[in-house]
């Protein structure tokens, strides 16, 4: 009993409702991390113009900085909000922890767990889509695609309350989190090839390059961010084969403006929605599958190409060959 209440006797007033107390003892992990990012990005960089092998696109590379600066100072405002909303989950279940290292393993573990569906269901959901879209625009790979997270990824975050009431206490909980972002930085990259035993247990770089690849047997597939394991359990795992292809089915045009880049999608969404008839399709064009949509919007729009052929075509070009 004693153990027990070592671990999960956490006295609720321990942590206040204080912004700058809670930001004091919480590590900006990944704003420390910053400085050795754009670091190996540029060695990067360097080396493949050097080396010809064209893995970066100057526009592109614009968009993704660009997307990247964006994201950091969204996520300063809104990490404000969540700091509290987690202290107050943390406050209100009986079984809370307290400050203990080994807390992290299992709360990372089922923080990527969590992660696993809010990938899953942002690639199967439209809605949920348009904020994941813009890490997924880019038709190059590197490690500057990193830096492409959505200013509106925050909509996902109730996925991740299953990993806020298991107890974990905040700081714990606020170290997984930057930490899991931070693992996924080294995985967008063409330079690091196959490992094999790697490659079975984490989302190393060939398992996420599947994910970005635009081939129909790559589509949805490698949702994991950290563990691999998840897709192999939940039948979404495929291992790389042919040389991938990235990007979008539908690439845009607009590489460097990162507002077009974050919401090109939303706006699609509206103009869609305002064209379906009856609510069911509204609905659908809303939260069904984006690559279901894109496939029934390409064969509408071959479809009207081709009614528009025959309509211009001449009376000899209509008549059926004998």
């Amino acid at each position: 009993m004693s153990l027990l209440l070592n671990i999960f006797g956490a006295d609720p007033n321990s942590l206040p409702y204080n912004l700058g107390v809670l930001k004091a003892n919480t590590p900006p992990i990944l704003f420390y991390a910053v400085p050795a990012m754009v670091f190996f990005t540029a060695i990067e960089v360097f080396i493949s113009f050097r080396q010809e092998r064209k893995y970066y696109d100057t526009k592109e590379t614009i968009g993704s900085v660009l997307v990247g600066i964006g994201n950091l100072l969204i996520s300063l405002v809104v990490n404000l909000g969540l700091i509290l909303l987690v202290v107050w989950i943390w406050k209100m279940v009986p079984w809370r922890m307290e400050l203990n290292w080994w807390t992290f393993i299992p709360c990372y573990i089922i923080f990527d767990f969590c992660s696993y569906w809010a990938h899953r269901y942002s690639h199967e959901n439209r809605f949920l889509w348009a904020t994941h879209v813009a890490h997924h625009s880019g038709e190059k790979y590197n490690l500057a695609v990193s830096f492409r997270l959505s200013w509106i990824q925050h909509f996902k975050t109730p996925f991740f309350i299953p990993a806020m009431i298991c107890g974990f206490h905040p700081y714990v909980f606020f170290v997984s989190s930057q930490v899991a972002v931070l693992f996924q930085f080294w995985v967008h990259t063409e330079y690091i090839k196959k490992l094999p035993i790697i490659d079975f247990i984490f989302a190393a770089p060939s398992n996420h390059r599947v994910h970005h690849g635009t081939q129909e047997q790559y589509i949805d597939k490698n949702y994991g961010a950290t563990f691999i394991i998840w897709d192999r359990i939940f039948g979404t795992f495929e291992p790389e084969g042919e040389k991938v292809i990235y990007g979008l089915t539908t690439n845009i045009p607009n590489k460097a403006n990162p507002f077009y880049i974050n919401f090109h999608e939303p706006i699609d969404i509206i103009k869609d929605v305002r064209k379906a008839k009856g609510l069911k399709k509204k609905l659908y064009m809303i939260f069904g599958s984006p690559y279901k949509i894109m496939l029934e919007k390409n064969a509408e729009a071959e479809a009207a190409a081709k009614a528009k052929e025959m309509l211009n075509a001449t009376p000899a070009e209509k008549e059926p060959v004998a």
